[in-house]
């Protein structure tokens, strides 16, 4: 099975080889027919530490890192 790619804005680097992305979704209110955003923060590992804040990255699952990383930068 392939594994999901996301893709968000960088909220926080200040952990060290972490940083946590927030990723957004739209879609119709099922009874509204209105469109609506969520969004979702996802801890990510980043080995080189290379993310900053305000920076637009994508995600891809991995194994479980730490009790809240399954999430590791892509590399572009």
């Amino acid at each position: 099975m392939p594994k999901r790619i996301l893709q968000g804005v960088v909220v926080s680097d200040k952990n060290d080889k972490t940083i946590v992305v927030r990723v957004e979704r739209r879609f119709t209110h099922p009874m509204m027919k209105k469109t609506v955003r969520r969004t979702k923060k996802y801890h990510a590992h980043d080995e080189a530490n290379s993310a900053k804040t305000g920076d637009i990255v994508r995600i891809e699952e991995c194994r479980p890192l730490s009790r809240n990383k399954t999430w590791a930068l892509v590399a572009d």
